[in-house]
């Protein structure tokens, strides 16, 4: 340990200490204060709107400089037109000689001195009325001098000579920016112009925009300024482009020559995407697309008219390869763009088969069975178009990607819908095919691992191969995996989050989608006969029977009440056969529910059950909207639904509901009878009501005796006796009001006797309507005999009276109400 310095010595220290940090001090001072003294040297002078009470600035020096300059060049540009063509004629040779050397000369070459004193921008505008001077000497000289000179090959050696005198101005002055971008754009010109001079035609027209383009593409890739850069990459793609269009335009035509260029146009694509990364995968396209062009237009005259499109294809499929290839990635992704585009192109040119398939058996004009098939919905088209979609499927499952696999899929199943309308096939093989094509993509979405063969580790992922069981032990905590039992799949396991649809589901949901569009489509090509009709549906009804035993997921459920709908259109088929009318296919129909309801119940609390349920109760709705027609018959349907709905009512999962449905049907069934016996009692109708409510309100009491009579007994009261009051009003016999009086009665009683509140006011308020429904003539009688000035009189009395007692009323009013409250 450190033994501490006597306190002279410590004292001596601290001094010491002290005026270090004083001068430090002083320093630090001092370069603050320089430091100041700089920043506000080098800070901008605060501007006019700063200062309070002045306008603000609404421009900078510099911009109304170039405005006043672009001004300026504008009036010059105008004048010197107005000179050139107004008062040209006007002067002799001379003056017309010395008046462009000495206007074009000055303005040219005020730039030079403007530059040398650092007047950029009026250089800059000074040099673009030098410009158009100069194009305005052209024309002149055409005029005067050459006027008997072609138009166009004129124009095409003035804008050559242009060109190449504004590139040396731009270069000698090398400060200028204009006369460099505007020489790319006037270079343009010559050799277009110069070959529609020559009645070139339009494939030398489309090489000279292409050996323009290439001319753009060196000046583009070797100059540096940058304006110069991009407005000759900007002209080099719309001659390349007007090139490459020209070419695909005479490939139909003349396609040898067509095809030199095209390919001309790919070697200029490709050497640019090889050479410049950004532009990579757009020049690829274009080279792509050319190479299709040219070899597809080889093609076309040694094929037949229906394998024009198909020969495309197969061009651009083999394009599509380059992806295999050590290019660069820049280019196989354009190359393969292009080939992509053209197989798109050529798959929506054969699409109109699948279509007309599909929806020409539902525009049926004919009736059912008759024997008349539906007409076409198109001229007859090309018999390749399944080709192209057979190509198109084929190149797509080569793809290790779950979405081409869905893409060759749907390919697939569309080359087999196409078949037929592009054939032109008969009837029954036309059935056959769309039959095979139904059964063969619902068979695949029921076990949609056949497509997902070949696809990577991470795209599968759990879509794959069934899990096995792990004989390792979980380990514990939160985050451990549920385990995987036999049986398990990822598609009946719940969702964790909302991940993104597994491939396994994406190609499954997607042959089940086309499975169902094809067996639509079957359904409506069989009404066209009895045979092909029962035929059809009883494939349909064992393929989607099985398959919703062999599928997993939702996928399960949907093929149940698929089949649920198929079945009820055999029923319905069955019975027509048979010759039933309306309301005897409507009670056939129940025999869909009835069976629904009977496998629900195997089916207990699976997933399926409510779904196939609910298909069985829509088909019983549409039996009894069938049955409507006909009352007797709808009063059955009701009551055998009725009957189906109380069974299922023994059910513990569908008991609140299928009970209330049950009670519901039987009473519309009740009422629906009553109306065809002809009876307009209204007690009929509302004591089916009442009687049930009654009990089940009982029943209610019994288990919670703090329940509300209202809530109890209300509603069932309420259904027999305010009809039966609205009955009693415009009876005009005496048994009705009796007997209402008397059950109200009753019902008041019971109310005052177990104190129960629906049953007193109900009952109360009903018998005091009666009583004075049945009171009123008598009342009305005598006061007729009474003398007019009597009810007055009563009534002042009856007021005095109220108003005497008002305090004791209160009271009553108020006990009153307490005892009503303290009632149920």
């Amino acid at each position: 340990m450190d033994r501490p310095l006597p306190p002279a010595d410590e004292l001596v220290l601290v001094d010491r200490e002290l005026a270090r940090l004083d001068a430090h001090r002083s320093q630090l001072l001092a370069r603050r204060a320089w430091l100041l003294r700089v920043l506000q040297a080098a800070a901008p002078p605060p501007e006019a709107g700063a200062a309070p009470g002045r306008p603000v600035a609404e421009s900078t020096p510099r911009g109304a400089q170039n405005v006043l300059l672009t001004l300026g060049g504008v009036l010059l540009t105008v004048a010197a037109l107005a000179f050139t063509l107004v008062s040209w004629g006007t002067m002799g040779i001379g003056g017309r000689a010395t008046v462009l050397a000495v206007v074009t000369s000055a303005a040219l070459a005020v730039p030079v001195v403007l530059l040398r004193r650092g007047l950029g921008s009026t250089a800059e505008a000074v040099a673009a009325l030098g410009l158009v001077l100069m194009a305005l000497d052209a024309y002149a000289l055409h005029r005067v001098a050459l006027s008997d000179t072609d138009g166009l090959a004129y124009t095409a050696v003035a804008s050559a000579v242009l060109a190449g005198a504004w590139t040396a101005y731009g270069t000698a002055l090398g400060r200028l920016r204009i006369p460099l971008p505007v020489a790319v754009v006037t270079a343009q010109l010559p050799l277009p112009l110069g070959v529609l001079a020559a009645d070139g035609g339009a494939l030398a027209l489309g090489w000279a925009a292409l050996a323009t383009a290439v001319a753009d593409l060196a000046v583009a890739l070797w100059v540096k300024q940058a304006a110069v850069r991009t407005t000759a990459a900007v002209a080099a793609g719309a001659l390349g482009g007007w090139a490459l269009l020209t070419g695909v335009r005479l490939s139909f035509g003349s396609p040898l020559s067509a095809g030199a260029l095209l390919l001309a146009c790919a070697a200029v694509a490709l050497w640019v995407a090889w050479k410049v990364t950004r532009a990579s995968v757009a020049t690829s396209v274009a080279a792509g697309l050319a190479v299709v062009a040219a070899a597809g237009g080889a093609l076309r005259p040694v094929l037949p008219g229906d394998w024009e499109v198909p020969s495309y294809v197969l061009c651009a499929v083999a394009l599509a390869a380059v992806l295999r290839t050590s290019a660069p990635r820049g280019v196989r992704v354009g190359l393969a763009g292009a080939g992509a585009g053209v197989l798109a192109l050529g798959v929506a040119w054969a699409l109109p088969p699948v279509v007309a398939a599909l929806f020409a058996p539902l525009a049926r004009t004919a009736p059912v069975w008759s024997g008349d098939h539906a007409d076409p919905l198109l001229a007859p088209y090309p018999s390749t178009a399944p080709v192209v979609l057979l190509v198109a499927a084929a190149a797509c499952a080569v793809l290790s990607r779950p979405w081409s696999r869905c893409a060759a899929l749907f390919l697939a199943w569309g080359t087999l819908t196409a078949v037929p309308v592009a054939l032109d096939l008969p009837y029954a093989p036309t059935l056959a095919l769309q039959l095979v094509t139904t059964v063969a993509a619902v068979l695949l979405a029921a076990r949609p691992g056949t497509l997902t063969r070949g696809l990577p580790a991470r795209a599968e992922g759990a879509s794959g191969a069934e899990p096995t069981v792990s004989t390792e032990p979980a380990k514990p905590g939160p985050s451990a995996a549920p385990p995987r039992w036999p049986g398990w799949s990822p598609a009946s396991a719940p969702a964790a989050g909302a991940g993104p649809v597994s491939p396994r589901e994406l190609l499954g949901w997607s042959a089940f989608g086309c499975g169902l569009a094809s067996a639509v489509s079957a359904v409506a090509a069989a009404l066209d006969t009895r045979a092909a009709t029962f035929t059809t549906l009883g494939v349909l009804l064992a393929l989607f029977a099985a398959v919703a035993f062999l599928a997993d997921g939702a996928r399960r459920t949907v093929a149940a009440c698929v089949a649920v709908v198929v079945a009820a259109g055999l029923v319905s088929a069955g019975a027509v056969a048979a010759g039933f009318q309306d309301q005897h296919t409507a009670l056939a129909l129940l025999l869909v529910p009835a069976a629904t309801a009977l496998i629900g119940g195997r089916l207990r609390r699976h997933p399926a059950a409510l779904p196939l349920e609910l298909t069985g109760a829509a088909v019983a709705l549409l039996a009894i909207v069938m049955a409507v027609p006909t009352p007797a018959a709808l009063a059955l349907v009701l009551a055998l639904t009725g009957v189906i709905a109380a069974a299922t009512a023994l059910r513990p999962e569908r008991r609140t509901f299928a009970s209330w449905t049950a009670g519901l049907l039987f009473l519309v069934a009740t009422w629906v009878r009553l109306a065809v016996w002809d009876v307009t009692t209204p007690e009929a109708y509302t004591l089916p009501v009442t009687v049930p409510a009654l009990v089940v309100g009982a029943l209610r009491r019994r288990r919670d005796p703090e329940s509300s009579s209202w809530v109890a007994y209300g509603p069932g009261l309420a259904a027999t006796l305010v009809p039966s009051l609205l009955a009693a009003w415009v009876d005009p016999d005496w048994p009705r009001p009796l007997l209402l009086g008397v059950a109200a009665l009753a019902v008041t009683l019971l109310g005052a006797r177990f104190r129960l509140q629906a049953l007193l006011l109900l009952g109360s308020t009903v018998l005091a309507l009666d009583a004075l429904h049945e009171l009123a003539p008598y009342v009305v009688q005598a006061v007729g005999a009474l003398p007019r000035w009597l009810p007055p009189a009563l009534a002042g009395l009856l007021l005095l009276a109220v108003g005497a007692t008002y305090e004791q009323r209160l009271r009553d009013a108020r006990r009153l109400r307490e005892r009503l409250g303290r009632m149920r």
